[in-house]
């Protein structure tokens, strides 16, 4: 277990080594100049960004009154907080950058497979009537866990040791098999705009759930984009897979089931209510940035991977 302290300067040095690696890009140099100068350095505002993601905070700005309360030692300069919110948005590639750089310390291009599956993001009531946030781009849709919900569905790909090695997002409706197709040609011909994809590992092998079930796909994307794919098949996709190999895609399976609790729960991606969906996407990677540092630190410190719960003394 650290102290604050230790674990806000730890974080600070890592992030600071990122940026003098990586320049600014064209967006984050290229911004209007308004008001006053800017009274963090992009490494501060990365830091806070991460570090406002504990569970501890219920929100940023409930984060934001502990930062000016108790971080000033260590952020003298702390502004107000609508010019933070303002750099946030304004090093969003950076915080993209920083989530999936992580994974490159942690070996992650190394494992054996990937894991991918979907969690639901809900962003209000279903069935509310009335204004919404994100109109064209939330709708309905089905989750295991949220049961019929309004929202968004982020997929993820995860390694053994539980490392994120991308996310993308989209719409709740949208079907499983067309979002990981997406996922995997973007990791095949990556796009600028869309940073947070991530690359193929050296294995190029994922596991996943019956509801990315296809044989017809699976063979098509093993084609395509030169990947190996594993995968039982629904009832009428396919011969049903032996209750053996079941319970051994379920153990392969079980890593991603226990990162999404990491950042549901530890990292407040359930409570999410997001009103711009430039907003979810800069906090989702510093969720995502935090959850692979944590990990980074725990190894460091010799400690299971995934322990947070006990890594961080209030």
């Amino acid at each position: 277990m650290v102290d604050i302290d230790t674990f806000l300067i730890t974080l600070y040095v890592r992030v600071d080594d990122f940026c003098k690696l990586h320049p600014l890009s064209f967006e984050e140099t290229n911004v209007w100049p308004c008001g006053r100068h800017a009274a963090l350095s992009r490494s501060e505002v990365l830091t806070l960004a991460l570090f406002g993601q504990w569970y501890r905070f219920r929100s940023e700005r409930d984060f934001y009154r502990f930062a000016q309360q108790r971080l000033r030692h260590l952020f003298p300069k702390l502004p107000d907080r609508s010019q933070f919110v303002r750099a946030q948005a304004r090093y969003a590639r950076s915080l993209h950058a920083f989530a999936l750089h992580l994974p490159q310390l942690l070996a992650a291009p190394a494992a054996p497979y990937e894991v991918i599956d979907r969690v639901g993001l809900a962003t209000r009531t279903c069935g509310r009537r009335g204004r919404e946030w994100l109109a064209g781009i939330a709708d309905k849709g089905l989750c295991g866990r949220l049961g019929f919900f309004w929202g968004l569905h982020m997929l993820d790909a995860t390694t053994p040791e539980g490392v994120i090695t991308g996310f993308a997002l989209s719409c709740a409706s949208r079907k499983d098999q067309p979002m990981a197709q997406q996922f995997f040609a973007l990791r095949n011909w990556p796009d600028p705009d869309l940073p947070s994809i991530g690359v193929h590992g050296q294995s190029r092998t994922y596991a996943f759930d019956k509801g990315f079930s296809g044989p017809h796909l699976h063979r098509l994307w093993e084609a395509a984009f030169t990947i190996a794919v594993v995968g039982a098949a629904q009832a009428g996709h396919g011969p049903a897979w032996p209750r053996e190999q079941l319970r051994w895609l379920a153990s392969l399976r079980q890593i991603i089931e226990t990162v999404h609790e990491k950042l549901l729960n530890f990292f407040r991606l359930a409570t999410e209510r997001p009103h711009s969906l430039r907003g979810l996407f800069v906090r989702l990677s510093a969720k995502v940035g935090l959850h692979n540092f944590c990990i980074w630190l725990n190894r460091q410190l010799e400690r299971p991977n995934l322990a947070f719960a006990t890594l961080l003394g209030w």
